[in-house]
């Protein structure tokens, strides 16, 4: 599984294709490097770019909590794969990403994609600009997440 570290801004040109920053290149892995899945956000106004091994992983996830003879699991499940669409990493690298989901998410000309763990985000320029919280306000937002015992996994 590939942890994706730092945000790039980068250009998307006419026919929606965005070269794939050489840092996130080299932090794929070896297996399946070529084949990614991206949708919108549940919660944010972005794309989020899944190598595939992520993706299946996801789905391994979504599978262990559905039961797919509820209703509202299937609504979830309807939504959640909603303009979902596969994309391959050409030979320069670039991925061409479906302009009916930079439309969605208000993409033009520049974004910035910003690494989260195990995927990618894919921001417009002016969006990644807006996020984010103060300082204060992030060290509050850590200490409420991570408060409680702590496991040291090298141990």
């Amino acid at each position: 599984m590939s942890a994706f570290i730092g945000d790039y801004t980068c250009k998307v040109d006419s026919k929606g294709r965005v070269l794939l920053p050489s840092a996130f290149v080299k932090q794929l892995p070896a297996k399946g490097q070529d084949r990614f899945v991206v949708k919108k956000d549940i919660f944010e106004n972005c794309l989020v770019l899944y190598p595939m091994d992520e993706w299946e992983y996801q789905n391994k996830l979504i599978r262990s909590k559905i039961n797919p003879y509820k209703k509202d699991h299937n609504t979830f499940l309807r939504n959640f794969f909603r303009g979902t669409a596969e994309l391959l990493l050409d030979s320069n690298n670039r991925l061409l990403i479906p302009k009916r989901l930079l439309t969605v998410v208000g993409i033009d000309k520049d974004v910035v994609m910003a690494g989260q763990d195990s995927k990618i985000e894919i921001w417009s320029k002016e969006d990644y600009a807006a996020l984010g919280a103060g300082e204060d306000e992030f060290a509050n937002l850590a200490e409420r997440i991570m408060d409680g015992p702590f496991h040291n996994n090298e141990e």
